[in-house]
């Protein structure tokens, strides 16, 4: 650790000339944290899930040499999918893969210093706040949690812990995303007017293990375990093996699809959260006993908390039917429209000199501007190695490394969440669903929502 230390040291004396300070934050406690050059980042799985093997392994193999990082250690609480992730781990990394019980265990062992977390999504948040009270850096799946409770505890938990948190939004790793972003921010585009979310898939078989349901025993995997905080129920393989169609272990499509939208509307805004929600739709076509929405339209506010006659109005779509699996996100101003679909930027729709000087107005059209390399969304259940996860999974490996903040951090996982959870609370009271910045409590009917 000499080699660490001779860094330090020099980053320090830089610091003192506010020189290094702002671009990766370091403070005396992390210091305690850095990895040296010649270390190995040795790396654990928190639950071997259908998106960390299709997902998170391809883009991990990419990176691992370059970036000297291992994969040693998988935890799941069924030993079904503890012995494959370990058998195949074991196959990629060359050398035998430690398998444990649950996480506890693996990090009692202190065998990590940085996990993949893809477990359900109720989960997410509550493993993150293990994961980094484990002294463990972590790449989270999202959506980041689903109830307040579990997001202000992660928030918290994270920001006392100086951990190196990547929230898989994984858009913000995109480069046409990234300068949409500053086309908006830098003003040219103007103030934001609408923004339509669309999600659309036909896919019958998504989200359903219908062939692995009857393999899961409850002699085989921890029950209790897996529930965590929510209440107590007998034991049920469909909420196990398919908790996306199901409330209270997901959202569904808020969760899974819209989180991934919404992101975006506060990353270019600047805007932490909606103003308000209100949400309709039904289970339309998938009549397989599931409970969350296969059809869902929310229609946000956004803008100012103190200047409710400024803003904008979000809207997102989605059905599991009659798709075409091209996910929309058009962001408009009067001067035009931007398109992350064709990832352009054009004066369609905005306010010509025709209509301008009716008003006596000053026409404000917007040029044609094409988004740099336009990184392709992909819909898909198993996504592979994917562009943008690719991006996002080296960002976070490299700031493991750096100490510097990844592009999606714990922030942005908790605004997406206070989206979510706004969304769900309209969706199962049928009531517009608001946000009091105090208590930072999502409110249905002047009272908070539980589930």
């Amino acid at each position: 650790m000499k080699k660490s230390r001779r860094l330090f040291i020099k980053q320090a004396t830089l610091a003192g000339a506010g020189i290094i300070a702002s671009k990766i934050g370091w403070t005396a406690q992390s210091y305690n944290r850095i990895i040296g050059s010649n270390d190995r980042v040795r790396v654990g799985v928190v639950g071997f899930s259908d998106r960390h093997r299709n997902t998170h392994i391809p883009c991990f193999m990419n990176h691992y040499k370059e970036l000297n990082f291992d994969l040693v250690a998988v935890s799941d609480i069924w030993s079904k999918r503890r012995e494959e992730g370990a058998a195949v781990w074991k196959e990629k990394m060359q050398h035998d893969i430690i398998t444990c019980r649950n996480n506890e265990e693996m990090y009692d062992k202190k065998l990590v210093d940085a996990v993949f977390i893809s477990t359900a999504d109720f989960q997410h948040a509550l493993h993150a706040i293990e994961a980094v009270k484990a002294g463990c850096d972590a790449y989270v799946e999202k959506p980041f949690a689903e109830t307040m409770e579990d997001n202000r505890a992660a928030l918290k938990t994270i920001r006392a812990a100086q951990r190196i948190v990547q929230i898989g939004s994984q858009r913000r790793s995109g480069a046409n995303y990234q300068a949409a972003e500053s086309f908006i921010k830098s003003g040219k585009f103007g103030p934001i007017t609408m923004v339509e979310l669309t999600w659309n898939v036909n896919q019958p078989g998504r989200w359903r293990r219908p062939s692995l349901v009857p393999q899961l025993k409850e002699e085989d995997t921890d029950w209790k375990r897996f529930l965590l905080n929510r209440p107590f129920e007998s034991f049920d393989p469909r909420k196990y093996l398919e908790f996306r169609l199901f409330w209270p272990y997901s959202s569904g499509l808020p969760g899974q699809w819209m989180s991934h939208q919404i992101d975006t509307v506060h990353w270019f805004s600047g805007l932490q959260h909606p103003r308000s929600v209100v949400a309709n739709g039904g289970v339309y076509m998938w009549k397989d006993g599931r409970k969350n929405w296969d059809t869902i339209t929310a229609v946000f506010d956004y803008g100012p908390e103190d200047d409710l006659t400024s803003g904008f109005q979000v809207t997102f779509s989605a059905r599991m039917h009659n798709g075409d699996e091209h996910p929309a996100e058009i962001y408009y101003s009067n001067g035009g429209e931007l398109n992350l679909i064709t990832n352009k930027v054009s004066p369609a729709g905005g306010l010509t000199k025709k209509f301008a000087d009716e008003m006596n107005m000053q026409p404000n059209l917007l040029p044609e501007v094409n988004l740099s390399q336009a990184e392709q969304v992909i819909t898909s259940a198993n996504t592979g190695g994917d562009p943008l996860t690719l991006n996002h999974i080296r960002n976070w490996m490299e700031c493991v490394r750096s100490r510097k903040q990844p592009n999606a951090p714990v922030d942005a996982g908790y605004s997406h969440s206070i989206a979510t959870i706004m969304t769900n609370a309209a969706v199962h009271t049928g009531l517009k669903a608001s946000f009091d910045t105090k208590t930072q409590e999502v409110m249905v009917g002047g009272k908070v929502f539980k589930y």
